[in-house]
């Protein structure tokens, strides 16, 4: 098993993914792990032993949503709020701040 800092699994996103469908990657957050980030093929075989029938080609065990053609679409994460122009809070200057 590998071992990535969560700064360096940010950065370089694309080598975690790689390493990951090799074998099992710990991120680590301030020196202690967090997340453990593994290929689909192992987290379905895993996920065979706990749950009869639900194994690595068996798809729609994992999280997501039917798309229009019935097949099941990877859930995506909303993203962050931004403001508009018309509702950016105020913000005050130097000049205008009171105490």
């Amino acid at each position: 098993m590998k071992f990535m800092s969560a700064r360096d699994a940010k950065n370089e996103f694309g080598l975690l993914l790689d390493t990951a469908r090799a074998e099992p990657v710990t991120i680590e957050k301030h020196g202690r792990p967090v997340v453990v980030v593994l290929a689909v093929e192992e987290f379905g075989r895993l996920t065979a032993e706990k749950l009869p029938g639900a194994g690595a080609t068996k798809m729609d065990s994992l999280p997501g949503r039917p798309d229009r053609a019935g097949k099941t679409e990877p859930m995506r994460l909303q993203p962050r709020r931004t403001w508009s122009d018309d509702e950016e809070p105020q913000r005050r200057t130097g000049a205008q701040r009171t105490r």
